[in-house]
């Protein structure tokens, strides 16, 4: 899956330094608070972590501004990056609830037009 909206990017609007810490945030969905304290915590600690902050903050992009239109589907994609599967699963739901509603009218209008459901059982 390589969609634009599955990519990692830096994400210069809410950034601080590079937008890396901010981009991660936006790809995860976590906080960028969050994000950016387990970043301090691991330099101090280890000290690699800047080093890989620099090199991400060259490799990556700048995030497209046209990316998402509104909020939810901001969080739509977020929740795709972190669980695919699930999404899938959701979606699958969500159209079956909405086939048993067509059916429902279907039938609803069907049991109602007796000209019409004629003409169906003519068909058959």
């Amino acid at each position: 899956m390589n969609s634009p909206r599955t990519t990692l990017y830096r994400d210069k609007q809410n950034a601080k330094f590079m937008g890396v810490l901010s981009g991660i945030a936006d790809y995860t969905g976590v906080n960028a608070l969050w994000i950016r304290l387990g970043f301090l915590i691991l330099a101090v600690s280890m000290g690699w972590p800047i080093l890989a902050y620099f090199v991400a903050g060259i490799l990556l992009n700048k995030k497209p501004a046209h990316l998402y239109s509104e909020p939810a589907e901001q969080k739509y994609w977020q929740g795709v990056r972190q669980n695919p599967k699930r999404t899938a699963r959701e979606i699958r739901g969500k159209m079956k609830d909405i086939d048993r509603r067509l059916a429902d009218v279907e039938t609803f209008y069907v049991s109602n037009n007796p000209r019409l459901t004629a003409e169906i059982e003519r068909l058959r």
